[in-house]
C-alpha cells in the first residue's frame, strides 16, 4: 500500500495544475465556439422574437387606437343620424299640423260659404214668397173690391192701387 513516488494515485480532492490549465483552455474554446455558433443565432432569434413582440404590441395598440377612433366616429355619426331623424320627425309633424290647419280652415271656410249661400237662398225664397203673397193678396183684394163695389175697374188701375197700399204696409 505504499505508493511509489512517481506514481501516486490521485485523489479526488487533489489539485492537478495541468488539468486546471487544460480545463480552462477547453472552457475558453467552448465559450468561443458557443458564442460563434450557438449564442449569435440564439441571441439573434431572441432579438427577433423581442422585435416581433414589440411590433405586435405596437400594432395592437395602433389597432386599439383605430378601433377607439372608429367607435367615436360611429358615435358621432349615430348622434348626427339621431339629430337628423329628430329634424325629419319634427318637420313631418309641423307639415302635418300645417296641413291639418289648412284642411280645417278650408272646411270652416266652405262651411261658412255654404251657410251664407243657404241664408241668401232662404232670403231669396222669402222675397219670392212675399212677392207671391203680395200678388195673391192683391188678386184677392181686387176680387173683393169688385164684389163690393160691383163696379169693374180696369185691372192696371186696380193693381196700382193695391201695390200702393201694399207698399205702405210695413215690410215685416
Amino acid at each position: 500500500m505504499f505508493v511509489q513516488e512517481g506514481h501516486e494515485k490521485p485523489s479526488l480532492l487533489s489539485i492537478n495544475p495541468g488539468l486546471i490549465i487544460w480545463t480552462i483552455i477547453i472552457f475558453v474554446i467552448l465559450v468561443f465556439l458557443l458564442k460563434k455558433i450557438a449564442w449569435g443565432p440564439l441571441i439573434k432569434t431572441l432579438n427577433n422574437r423581442e422585435d416581433s413582440i414589440k411590433s405586435s404590441i405596437e400594432n395592437a395598440e395602433k389597432q386599439n387606437k383605430e378601433a377607439r377612433e372608429l367607435l367615436e366616429e360611429n358615435k358621432k355619426q349615430l348622434a348626427e343620424a339621431t339629430g337628423e331623424a329628430r329634424k325629419i320627425i319634427e318637420t313631418s309633424r309641423n307639415a302635418g299640423n300645417k296641413l291639418r290647419d289648412e284642411i280645417l280652415a278650408k272646411a270652416n271656410d266652405d262651411t261658412r260659404k255654404m251657410v251664407e249661400q243657404a241664408k241668401r237662398e232662404i232670403e231669396q225664397k222669402e222675397q219670392s214668397a212675399l212677392e207671391d203673397l203680395k200678388e195673391e193678396i192683391s188678386n184677392i183684394a181686387i176680387k173683393a173690391a169688385e164684389k163690393i163695389i160691383s163696379e169693374t175697374l180696369d185691372e192696371p188701375k186696380q193693381k196700382k192701387i193695391i201695390d200702393d197700399f201694399l207698399n205702405k204696409i210695413p215690410k215685416n
